[in-house]
């Protein structure tokens, strides 16, 4: 037995975590691509199956409201709200996060004009995930704004007094570099302006703290590190102190104060249901709830501890198994700017990775030459990280 693999007994052994793994449906593989697809909660299918079978099937419309379908998105919004930092109330789930990015960003918009600055420029993160960038330029177009791509680090010289509002990805799904949520979000309000951030790669990896550091509007999917499967909703937080003033683009029904008056004018309603905006997706939506419950008395802070220490011996069995000058790590070595990812940069990364999965290591490949393998502490272990590690190794020999 390696030194290695001996070290990854040890960390298992004393991993407060491990038992979680058993409710998840896995087979032999290292499955480290949960940053794109979280792995299935065992108990999600005998409640689809309820849900399909009696809710819809036997209760049918008296669902929404014995089976709480009507609730759904703001009951849901408060389960994930402790895994991102925020109070109940504040969070509504639905839509994708590109429809709850575009709400977001030209409410946030709407808001600085109702400040009365002249505000008239929108900041977008230049590394963003494209479609981050492709709804803020349409949101800049619809809003009369200019937008400037800067990169986080360039945001606090980058903000002005035409400053509305800046969008920001938590952590760069590249590279897995975690940004400086608190000091940004301090920054964007020291200027006058509104913060938007796109947490799609932090939730569920690592203490967040939307209350805590006064972000102004979010927006998550729910299908990587909640494991709400795929396509499943994403959600919307717009912070408590701003919902009076939330105006959104998208008034549906579903958000009007009185959604069955069926009135010709638009009343939005209070709180976090105006983020709504048509009929619920109820049967991903109750698939996430389950999902969801593999999160019952399980710490953030401890997901994090453990995300740090799974990163860090897989950079150290890398380090110690693959070729010298065979990969190069993108991923930033300070854990105060590592997400829950590493990202390695090799020749012909693509194929690579094809052999990988091959081999029984599923990671993903982001052109042109990215290898990247996310870390989902609810059920990837030490030992499949010391696997991971040899299995590459051997493959790019």
């Amino acid at each position: 037995m390696s030194e290695l693999t001996a070290k990854a007994q040890e960390l298992d052994a004393a991993d407060e975590l491990a038992g979680l793994r058993a409710q998840f449906v896995l087979d032999d593989a290292v499955y480290l691509d949960g940053n794109s697809l979280g792995a299935l909660p065992a108990a999600v299918p005998g409640r689809l199956e309820d849900v399909v079978r009696r809710q819809w099937g036997s209760l049918r419309i008296r669902s929404w409201e014995e089976s709480g379908w009507w609730t759904a998105p703001e009951r849901i919004g408060d389960r994930i709200a402790p895994l991102v930092g925020a109070a109940p109330g504040q969070i509504v789930v639905g839509d994708s996060t590109s429809v709850n990015v575009f709400k977001a960003l030209v409410a946030a918009v709407r808001m600085a004009a109702e400040d009365g600055d002249g505000r008239d420029e929108i900041l977008v993160d230049a590394t963003t995930f494209p479609t981050d960038g492709y709804i803020a330029a349409s949101a800049a177009r619809m809003t009369g704004c200019t937008l400037r791509p800067v990169t986080p680090a360039q945001v606090p010289e980058a903000l002005s007094g035409r400053t509305a509002a800046v969008l920001l990805n938590h952590v760069d799904y590249r590279t897995g570099r975690l940004h400086d949520l608190p000091s940004l979000t301090a920054a964007v309000h020291a200027a006058g302006a509104y913060a938007v951030w796109d947490l799609c790669h932090s939730a569920g990896a690592l203490p967040v703290g939307l209350d805590e550091h006064g972000v102004d509007l979010a927006v998550g999917c729910t299908y990587k590190y909640l494991n709400g499967g795929p396509g499943s909703p994403a959600y919307l937080y717009v912070r408590r102190e701003a919902q009076d003033r939330f105006d959104s683009p998208l008034p549906g029904w579903n958000s009007h104060t009185d959604p069955f008056g069926m009135s010709t004018d638009y009343a939005p309603a209070a709180g976090a249901p105006r983020g709504r905006v048509g009929t619920p997706d109820i049967l991903s939506m109750l698939a996430l709830e389950a999902a969801l419950e593999v999160w019952d008395d399980v710490s953030i802070e401890a997901v994090r501890a453990k995300s740090l220490a799974l990163t860090d011996f897989f950079l150290e069995c890398v380090s110690a198994y693959v070729p010298e000058g065979a990969v190069e790590s993108l991923t930033p070595s300070a854990h105060a700017e590592r997400g829950s990812q590493v990202a390695l940069r090799c020749a012909d990364a693509g194929e690579v990775m094809k052999r990988l999965i091959e081999g029984g290591v599923v990671g993903d490949f982001r052109p042109p030459d990215v290898l990247r393998f996310g870390f989902t502490p609810l059920y990837v272990g030490f030992a499949d990280v010391e696997r991971a590690a040899r299995i590459l190794a051997k493959t790019l020999r």
